[in-house]
């Protein structure tokens, strides 16, 4: 999903108008849901400061708004494919279903990404179990890692590395 996709999204969830965002993050009020309705439907991107700025507005992490663009499912088995090369995803069968794994001996990556994992079912199961609200939910996954309590600290990949990644998921396979 796109950044603008990201926004549209966060910015209904939230009941706000356009406008209403847009005069929040600071645009004139004659043009802020111009400027807003640009970057939603992706004809403007904005740059790392509007991001923060939207995300605040949003009650959101950055990150949440600037995810990998996964808008078709062929993008998203490249994402797949990515994470299994980085990272030891990897899809099998267990009990006629289908699961993604995480391979732990493949190194510290490996190994950091299954304690992210962890921690995200470990608050899936608390919303299941009636322990924390679906606000709960969607507050630790809309912000994380800051809600993270599981880990001491976790590791961002820097903007070179998520750079190469989106560069890599953006090229043509060879045939």
């Amino acid at each position: 999903m796109a950044i603008g996709e990201r926004i549209h999204f966060f910015r209904t969830m939230r009941g706000m108008t356009q406008k209403y965002l847009g005069l929040a993050v600071g645009f004139p009020e004659r043009s802020a849901d111009v400027r807003l309705a640009q970057y939603e439907t992706g004809t403007r991107t904005p740059k790392a400061d509007l991001t923060s700025a939207l995300a605040q507005v949003l009650d959101v992490s950055p990150q949440a708004l600037d995810v990998p663009d996964i808008d078709s499912y062929t993008g998203l088995m490249h994402t797949l494919f990515t994470l299994e090369d980085l990272y030891g995803l990897t899809v099998s069968d267990a009990d006629g279903e289908l699961c993604l794994r995480v391979d732990k001996d493949k190194g510290k990556s490996a190994y950091e990404l299954l304690q992210m994992l962890s921690a995200w079912q470990e608050q899936a199961a608390k919303l299941a179990a009636g322990e924390i609200t679906k606000e709960d939910y969607d507050r630790w996954r809309y912000h994380y890692p800051k809600y993270d309590t599981t880990q001491i600290r976790t590791r961002v990949p820097s903007k070179g590395f998520s750079d190469a990644f989106l560069k890599a998921l953006s090229e043509e396979p060879d045939e």
